[in-house]
């Protein structure tokens, strides 16, 4: 019988340390407003950019450690590009209508085949390749990349299980990120575009957790249905395609033998 071990690309210690500070920083690309006043959206839309600029070596740091470490090579840059491309043409493919989108489906189970550091970086080039194709750049694209990047980095931290009990964590994850992507994205413009004439507005002068629950209230309001549509997208998705993508994935990893090894014996296949 085919051997069915995960071989997934290893983390170097290097890699871990710039995953944390990418997720810090990450995250304060999105809160910061929370704690220093925000300005207009004139001023979201000219600091993006400077994020835009923030992220891309961040990514290729992590790319150019694994590197350095055989966490990635040739082989696995190339499975980075196939898994970036499909899930971009996958994102164009997707009906534009209640949050349905096929986009993250690649990216979670790549990141569980493949490790956290890959997941992430496929997160964050796949919705910048999706840009290129479907003419997507704006200001929330930087935003995307870096929400994306979450997804993956997440479903590479998921814990070890096998069949159905593996299938159940990524489709749990696969819930769970939905709603994270869709708040991350709501907080990027909601404290620059809303305005200050509703109870549902960011305020400047008052505290952040008056300001998160105001947020809550406004997420729940105007994008609870889109995030519920994705969260469901890819919990069908994942529990139909999640096993045979898997295997799929797996023996490629095997094939392809990501992490070298002189002391590998070679695994027979029926």
């Amino acid at each position: 019988m085919p051997h069915t071990q995960n071989v997934a690309v290893r983390t170097s210690k290097t890699s871990r340390v710039l995953l944390i500070l990418t997720a810090i920083m990450g995250l304060l690309a999105f809160f910061w407003p929370l704690f220093l006043n925000p300005g207009s959206s004139a001023d979201y839309e000219t600091r993006t950019p400077f994020l835009f600029a923030a992220i891309l070596p961040v990514v290729l740091a992590v790319v150019v450690s694994q590197l350095s470490s055989d966490g990635i090579d040739v082989k696995a840059l190339a499975m980075i590009g196939v898994l970036t491309a499909c899930g971009a043409a996958l994102r164009t493919l997707s009906p534009s209508m209640a949050g349905i989108s096929f986009v993250f489906i690649l990216m979670i189970l790549g990141a569980r085949v493949f490790g956290a550091g890959f997941g992430f970086v496929v997160g964050t080039t796949t919705m910048f390749a999706s840009a290129l194709l479907t003419a997507g750049f704006g200001p929330w694209l930087p935003y995307q990349m870096i929400a994306s990047g979450f997804v993956g980095l997440g479903a590479g931290l998921l814990p070890r299980a096998k069949g159905k009990t593996e299938i159940a964590w990524l489709c749990g994850w696969g819930f769970v990120s939905a709603f994270v992507y869709g708040w991350l994205m709501d907080f990027a413009f909601w404290p620059f575009n809303l305005g200050n004439g509703t109870q549902l507005s960011f305020d400047p002068h008052t505290s952040p957790l008056t300001n998160l629950w105001h947020f809550v209230l406004f997420n729940v309001v105007t994008s609870m249905g889109w995030n519920l549509g994705r969260a469901v997208t890819n919990v069908v998705c994942l529990a139909l395609l999640g096993g045979p993508i898997l295997r799929v994935l797996r023996r490629a990893s095997r094939r392809a033998q990501f992490v070298p090894d002189a002391t590998r014996k070679p695994t027979p296949e029926n």
